[in-house]
């Protein structure tokens, strides 16, 4: 829902004030094209904004949503795929979906508020928390990353201004609007005088929660940091481009990145943690390929909770920086989280190539190795979809575990 928030005040159905409906997507199975938290608005004339799973069950769901507002209720509907009806509404990926419906710009307890959705539109830190159950409501969180679940007044409302409910809440809640990310909270109904009534519904919480987007800081004003700046910010990173020479600095190719700086890279990067300005998303790809840039900056970037920190260079290179970092004193186990030679290994040898080679290797750093995978997975455990097995799609971990695939083939 996030997603499609900004876009609630300029597409035209519900600027004119046709009735709406939000269609989320609130749990997942198996693979499935897309996750948690992706919405899509239906128009009472069926106009449809966004898109759940690229067609299987988008026409279904604005049957359904077409319904949810004519009775002015929410629902709650599965899909999944079987074998036994090729034919029927699901999904052929062979996952399965919980989609809730629930009317916007509606007047009963179920429906979202249009105007609460428009005016938090904005911004780059939100947060959106929707009671599913029948009692309905929203809170909007405009700072997510600072909530304090027994401090809001909104989430007090959302519950009923049951302290007791909020405290249970806080535990699941937290950590999922600390952290940026979309999940469900489910609490016990609260107790009444006799006690909590066998058949009462449970209380169920949709979090969606985003952050500022995570950085990327590419170290190195040449050919191949030229080629990163545009695919980290392809993958919604807010690009910083440094190098301690300004003539290599100051070219035209950089001005994309959304920071330019021409400094020491191990002064700024110093000077960035000091301020507060990185966090555990942020990634360090050093590309200036120069020991008097690289060690440094690696010592420093190595003592701080990064997501990825990778450096350029042959695999003679990547030694002669080992030694050098082990000099500085540099502990083993910190070694073990720098990704070095850079990149997944694809063939890689043009900027471009290596660009996505490297970006590869972040996305890979970002979840586990599968379970489930078999041998064909190359060493660094990571290989082409066909040969693998069990699902597409793997759960994410809180925070980034990066793998230690160390090669890259332009060396």
């Amino acid at each position: 829902m996030l997603d499609l928030m900004p876009s609630l005040g300029t597409w035209r159905p519900a600027v004119s004030g046709q009735r709406c409906a939000v269609a989320t997507i609130v749990a997942a199975g198996g693979s499935v094209p897309r996750p948690l938290g992706t919405s899509m608005l239906v128009s009472e004339h069926g106009d449809v904004l966004g898109s759940l799973s690229g067609g299987c069950v988008e026409g279904a769901v604005v049957e359904a949503a077409l319904q949810a507002m004519h009775d002015g209720g929410s629902r709650l509907e599965s899909f999944g795929y079987s074998a036994e009806d090729a034919f029927a509404v699901g999904l052929t990926c062979g996952g399965e979906l919980e989609v809730h419906i629930q009317p916007i710009q509606s007047t009963s307890a179920a429906g979202l508020d249009l105007a609460l959705l428009n005016a938090a539109s904005g911004g780059s830190s939100l947060a959106l928390v929707r009671r599913l159950d029948v009692a309905g409501g929203a809170v909007v969180v405009p700072d997510p990353a600072r909530f304090s679940a027994t401090g809001s007044r909104g989430l007090s409302a959302l519950l009923g201004g049951n302290d007791a409910l909020v405290r249970a809440a806080a535990a699941q809640l937290e950590p999922l609007l600390h952290g940026g990310r979309t999940g469900l909270v489910r609490l016990a109904p609260a107790e009444g005088c006799g006690g909590s009534a066998p058949e009462a519904e449970p209380i169920t919480l949709f979090v969606e929660s985003r952050l500022p987007a995570a950085r990327m800081l590419i170290f190195g004003a040449n050919d191949f940091g030229a080629a990163l700046l545009p695919a980290g910010k392809l993958l919604g990173y807010e690009v910083t481009l440094c190098d301690a020479r300004p003539a290599f600095s100051g070219q035209g190719r950089f001005l994309a990145a959304d920071h330019l700086v021409t400094d020491w890279p191990h002064r700024y990067l110093a000077a960035e943690a000091a301020a507060a300005r990185i966090d555990s998303r942020t990634v360090v790809c050093v590309l200036t390929h120069d020991p008097k840039f690289d060690i440094p900056l690696l010592e420093t970037a190595l003592a701080l909770d990064l997501a990825y920190v990778g450096a350029m260079g042959s695999r003679r290179s990547h030694r002669q920086r080992i030694d050098g970092l082990l000099e500085r004193g540099v502990p083993v186990e910190a070694l073990e989280r720098l990704h070095s030679p850079i990149g997944l290994d694809l063939g890689a040898v043009t900027p471009a190539e290596v660009a996505v080679s490297i970006t590869a290797e972040i996305l890979a750093s970002r979840a586990p190795r599968p379970a489930s995978a078999c041998a064909p997975y190359p060493a660094s455990g990571w290989g082409s979809l066909k040969d693998g097995t069990g699902p597409i799609h793997q759960s994410a971990p809180e925070y980034n575990n990066p793998e230690q695939s160390k090669v890259t083939p332009w060396t």
